[in-house]
């Protein structure tokens, strides 16, 4: 399997000095940010091409709402994901990663009409209409990611977001975005569960049960990858830790930590 790890967990001044330290480190590849990406594009190439280290995904992160109940917002974010996905097909990366919501709900409860939830998905379901045809166009996939109940209310689970993938009959290029943090609160039996929707499953995240390096925690990761190799899963899986997109000031501790999660990852069988 291939490892990847975020771009913001790295130390180095600019993107060749953390392209180098990924090599260094001895990851496969490296995960970017979509916010402020697209100005970041050229940048990113030459390093990528300098180090021979492809960009596995775009995680799209924490910009505008996709369910929200104001259409502009809606308009704005729509656009945001197709740019990400822009960014992506231009960077030479797998995929764009999602999470359609952050937070308490926003749109009102119309029971007996529709529920809060019901919206939500009809919501959803209407973007990815046109978003799947986008990424098939573009030659790139959108992974959903479920979060924990912690972070949101809605798709906080592998379930919920394969209920989105059948409403799209099961789109070859919309697939889930499996974070091991977040399975693990949510997701029951785990890890087998896993298995059960390795098929579902495009990208996966990696973290232990406190949100730090794997191997500083609870997790068996060796458990994670028998789960996911015996339902067949053999995409990259990429270090998502400590505080998501905001991990710079932790740069230089990760830096002294990784290669001992690096080395348990690798024996478990990553």
């Amino acid at each position: 399997m291939k490892l990847a790890i975020q771009e913001d967990m790295l130390v180095g001044s600019s993107a060749e000095h953390r392209f180098e330290e990924v090599r260094r480190l001895g990851f496969d590849g490296i995960e970017v940010w979509g916010a402020g990406l697209t100005e970041r594009v050229p940048e990113l190439v030459a390093a990528s091409r300098k180090t021979g280290l492809p960009i596995a995904a775009v995680n799209h992160g924490r910009q505008s709402r996709l369910i929200d109940p104001d259409r502009a917002e809606r308009e704005r974010a729509l656009a945001e994901v197709r740019q990400s996905i822009c960014n992506a097909v231009d960077l030479g990366a797998q995929a764009v990663i999602v999470v359609p919501h952050f937070g308490p709900p926003t749109v009102p409860d119309l029971t007996p009409y529709k529920g809060v939830l019901q919206l939500e998905f009809e919501l959803l379901h209407n973007h990815l209409r046109s978003l799947s045809d986008y990424v098939y166009a573009m030659g790139v996939d959108l992974y959903i990611e479920p979060v924990n109940r912690y972070e949101t209310h809605f798709i906080v689970t592998l379930a919920d977001g394969v209920r989105v993938r059948r409403r799209t009959k099961d789109h070859p290029h919309v697939k889930l975005c499996a974070d091991v943090f977040h399975s693990a609160l949510g997701d029951h039996p785990f890890p087998a569960c896993l298995k059960d929707y390795a098929p579902d499953i495009g990208y996966l995240h990696l973290a232990d049960h406190n949100r730090r390096l794997p191997g500083q925690g609870l997790i068996d990761f060796g458990a994670v990858l028998d789960a996911l190799h015996a339902g067949g899963y053999e995409g990259w899986a990429s270090l998502e830790c400590g505080s998501p997109s905001e991990n710079a000031e932790f740069a230089a501790q990760y830096q002294a930590e990784l290669p001992a999660s690096l080395a348990l990852l690798r024996q478990a069988g990553f």
